[in-house]
């Protein structure tokens, strides 16, 4: 049947600076665009993201997961503890970048995780489970 995710659709505020965000912070590359959507594809690789700029970003009403269907974060998985704290300290120093919490026990344990919202404000979630 399925096979994993072959792309995830998420609709941005700041394109650019989303944009960006997946290319220089996680070195995701820049895969295609399509300047009169406008859109940007962005790859890790393995999977494939599409951003969509919203018409107007003054009008954006921001994601409330008790009020709105749609998707509640995206979950990203890292290859070690070490990466998620290189990570943490990367976030910091990105502009219009909210981090949530940094690197934690999830529950019980044993996967590690952390909560940013990027430039556009979406959740993504990161996360280690050795």
């Amino acid at each position: 049947m399925t096979q994993g995710l072959s792309h995830l659709g998420l609709t941005v505020s700041k394109l650019e600076q989303t944009t960006r965000f997946f290319t220089d912070t996680l070195g995701w590359r820049l895969a295609g665009e399509k300047p009169a959507y406008p859109a940007k594809f962005v790859t890790d690789g393995n999977m494939f993201i599409t951003l969509w700029q919203v018409s107007n970003g003054d009008t954006v009403v921001n994601f409330d997961r008790k009020n709105n269907v749609g998707l509640h974060h995206l979950a990203l998985s890292v290859a070690s503890k070490e990466n998620l704290v290189i990570l943490h300290e990367r976030f910091k120093t990105v502009d219009d970048l909210v981090i949530e919490f940094g690197p934690e026990i999830n529950g019980q344990g044993p996967t590690v995780h952390m909560m940013i919202r990027e430039p556009s404000g979406n959740r993504i979630e990161f996360t280690y489970k050795p």
